[in-house]
Order: structure tokens, then sequence, then C-alpha cells
């Protein structure tokens, strides 16, 4: 079973949901299965990570260009937090780990906020300024603050 998962993916895919619906154990790859599983229980994860990479992003440049603040930014910020949302109520078990998945989202978002604003590192708060309800419902300010 294992040469098939390696030749044709999907084959494999095919043939383990047939043998899943037939519940033939004995016919089962449990190996490659298991990594299959937990690898889509990651990819859950990695879609709400990209999701607050982007808005973490938008938020950054909202703070730190109050001047280049526009109806796009205001847009992208929206759509992100809903994404995000849609992520988490589809997997609600990822709500624990929000804390800590911002903050890996925080460090790309750095990088990309210096790379789209052209602003040094240092204008950004080194650590994340934001708690997951301010990335997640807050309103935007309107000030220059």
């Amino acid at each position: 079973m294992t040469k098939l998962y390696e030749q044709d993916y999907f084959a494999w895919t095919q043939d383990q949901a047939d043998a899943l619906r037939r519940r033939s154990i004995n016919e089962l790859d449990w190996e490659n299965l298991l990594e299959e599983v937990e690898g889509l229980g990651n990819q859950q994860r990695g879609e709400l990570r990209s999701h607050l990479i982007i808005l973490l992003v938008h938020l950054l440049k909202w703070r730190a260009q109050p001047a280049r603040r526009g109806r796009s930014w205001e847009l992208t910020i929206r759509e992100q937090r809903k994404e995000a949302e849609r992520v988490l109520r589809q997997n609600p078990s990822l709500r624990p780990e929000l804390e800590t998945i911002l903050a890996e989202a925080y460090e790309t978002a750095i990088l990309r906020a210096e790379r789209e604003t052209r602003l040094p590192a240092s204008a950004f708060p080194e650590a994340i300024p934001f708690g997951w309800r301010e990335v997640l419902e807050a309103d935007l300010p309107r000030d220059d603050g």
C-alpha cells in the first residue's frame, strides 16, 4: 500500500476511502493514513495562521501609516477577520491555541509589513501589540493613532 501512496496519491486516497467505507481494517495503510490525518489538522492551523498574517500586516500598516489608510486596507482587514473567524468556527479546538498562533503569525507579519511599507523594523513593536480580541473584533481607529 505504501507503494501506491508514493506512486499515485489520488488512487491511494480512493483505495483508502473504499477500505474505510467497507470497514476493512486490514486493507488500511495505517502509517500513511495517520500522517495524512495529522496533516489535515495542521492544514487548518496553517490556514488560520495565513489569514492572521495578512490581517496583522494590515493592522500594522493601519497603525504605522495613518496617512495611507484607505478602503482597500479596511476591506482586507474585514475580509481576513471573517475568514479567520470562519476557520475558528469550523475548528473550535484551535481557539485555545489562538495566542500562540498569533505570536507565530506576528513574526512573519512584521517582515511583510517592513517590505510593504518600506519602514524599518523599529517602526513596528517587537512584541505583538494586539490581543486576539483586538485583532479579530475591534473597530479600526479613525484618528492618527
